[in-house]
């Protein structure tokens, strides 16, 4: 089955060729960077295309094998995004804080997941809470709150995932870490001040604006879907109803701006991204396409 399809100009009304101020570049990413505009790197698509397009190749692939996702974005701007999506593709994440260890000492780690199964369902018991003062039961909310911050995305993993999906290779560098020294692979925006180096499939592109990362996120759990559905069709399951239920649902509810920026321009958007299925420009368009862009002042 097809890849989901996605064009040049989403990338471009999305913010996603945005990079940081010229002073808080890392030399590795000069090879993704097409320019220099009022003191900001201006990424090149051109190159972001086809590494998205391999990188959700590689989901895809994992996935179709009955393979996890695990989604990482712990920033501001992508925890929402990052929960919104991986549950809507029925895989797994984590949003706030990543705990050290949670892949290199997933034995640890499952004790834990244990321990907040129980709370979980001692606290929906009334029965088990007999006995307990209410300080005591607090207690036990407290707990439960501090734990399920932590791993109630990766609760019902049953093991470590086959390969990730990260915002912000800076912001997470630990679980990056991590992942490479079980040889997990990496999929990753990474953005002018971010190091590509070590990251398996490395996908340039603004990692802050909020339109940006809803489309890396919308675009790797429609992957995801569009594998599992390959791997049920593998194992002789039809797939039909699904597919009819699935294009009953409702669209999701826009993400707004926030305004949050840091050291990067606004983003305007003009217009919904196409939902065309038609492929992005051509690659000698592609530097056009980004310099009409940029200095439209997008």
């Amino acid at each position: 089955m097809a890849l989901p399809a996605f064009s040049m100009r989403q990338l471009i009304e999305a913010g996603c060729h945005f990079g940081h101020n010229t002073r808080r570049w890392n030399p590795r990413m000069k090879p993704y960077l097409f320019g220099v505009r009022d003191g900001v790197h201006i990424i090149d698509l051109q190159q972001s295309v086809p590494l998205l397009q391999r990188a959700m190749q590689a989901v895809h692939d994992v996935t179709a094998a009955g393979g996890r996702v695990l989604f990482v974005g712990t920033k501001r701007q992508a925890q929402d995004l990052v929960k919104e999506y991986a549950e809507r593709c029925g895989q797994y994440y984590v949003n706030h804080r990543w705990l050290g260890g949670t892949l290199t000492n997933w034995k640890t780690v499952s004790h834990s997941i244990k321990r907040l199964k129980e709370l979980e369902e001692r606290l929906k018991n009334n029965e088990l809470l007999q006995g307990l003062t209410k300080k005591e039961q607090l207690t036990l909310q407290r707990e439960q709150e501090k734990l399920d911050r932590s791993l109630g995305g990766i609760k019902d993993m049953g093991g470590l995932p086959d390969i990730l999906f990260v915002i912000d290779t800076n912001k997470e560098a630990i679980a990056v870490a991590e992942a490479k020294v079980l040889n997990i692979p990496v999929v990753a925006v990474v953005d002018s001040n971010s190091d590509p180096s070590g990251i398996t499939y490395p996908v340039p592109g603004n990692d802050d604006a909020i339109r940006a990362v809803k489309l890396y996120c919308e675009l790797v759990a429609n992957t995801v879907l569009e594998g599992i559905q390959d791997e049920m069709k593998s194992a002789g399951v039809d797939v039909g109803e699904a597919e009819a239920a699935a294009e009953a649902l409702p669209g999701a509810e826009g993400v707004e701006d926030d305004g949050d920026h840091g050291d990067k321009p606004r983003v305007t958007v003009v217009k919904k991204p196409s939902r065309s299925r038609t492929r992005g420009p051509k690659k000698a368009d592609a530097p056009v396409a980004v310099e009409a862009a940029v200095e439209a002042g997008e």
